[in-house]
């Protein structure tokens, strides 16, 4: 896979001219963007399909945790906004993830993947909520229910990418947070990892965000990232 496609940079920021203005910058320099929450609430749908329309692909990162019924309408909505990627909470269970999957079959190009465990979770945040599992075993359990559920790939910190490409198989998307370069403090991230190492051990995609979104020269910092992607 060329480098340039691995690399999915979040748009974590909380207004629209912000993200309008690193997108203007970055240009052509990048194909691929995350939408998440914040920048969501902040900018509404008109932001995904203004990059749509702009020919990038998108990661609409809602993280769906419903009932059945209403994760498939945000599954539809995601998919007609053009979105490639959306995600839904492995801890909802199979239904709500097999839910996601039906309902985004009909749009062809839209990707469901599963959100395993948040780089920013520990083994203690884990037992906060009764979950004795760790953050690997946890991971690894959610990636089989999504599996077994259609999910088209999984969520998770670098360091589950190898655990996961031998579980899941080649053809598995496996999405990384949590990626810094060397050097960079992982700022919230529990379980972070340089680009290179998450996709050396199996990752399809990582997502950057504050090392490109708030560099002085984003179009620097992005080509600083694809460069260690390469061996």
């Amino acid at each position: 896979m060329d480098p340039s496609s691995r690399i999915i940079v979040a748009l974590d920021l909380d207004n629209r001219r912000a993200a309008d203005e690193i997108v203007e910058r970055l240009g052509e320099e990048c194909r691929f963007y995350k939408v998440g929450l914040e920048m969501l609430t902040a900018a509404g749908p008109d932001l995904v399909e203004q990059l749509v329309g702009l020919g990038k692909d998108v990661f609409l990162d809602l993280k769906l945790f419903e009932i059945p019924n209403s994760v498939a309408g945000a599954v539809r909505a995601a998919g007609a906004l053009g979105a490639s990627m959306v995600t839904v909470h492995g801890m909802g269970g199979t239904g709500i993830m097999a839910a996601a999957v039906a309902a985004a079959r009909d749009f062809p190009r839209l990707r469901v993947l599963a959100l395993t465990v948040v780089t920013s979770m520990t083994g203690a945040d884990l037992a906060d909520i009764g979950v004795s599992a760790s953050p690997q075993e946890q991971v690894l359990r959610l990636a089989r229910l999504a599996r077994g559920a259609g999910c088209h790939g999984v969520i998770a910190s670098p360091q589950e990418a190898a655990l996961l490409r031998g579980a899941l198989g080649p053809d598995a998307l496996i999405i990384t947070p949590g990626v810094t370069l060397p050097g960079e403090s992982p700022t919230e991230h529990a379980r972070p990892g340089t680009p290179r190492a998450a996709v050396t051990a199996g990752a399809s995609h990582v997502v950057v965000g504050r090392t490109i979104t708030g560099a002085a020269d984003p179009v620097a910092a992005l080509r600083l990232v694809r460069a260690n992607l390469e061996p």
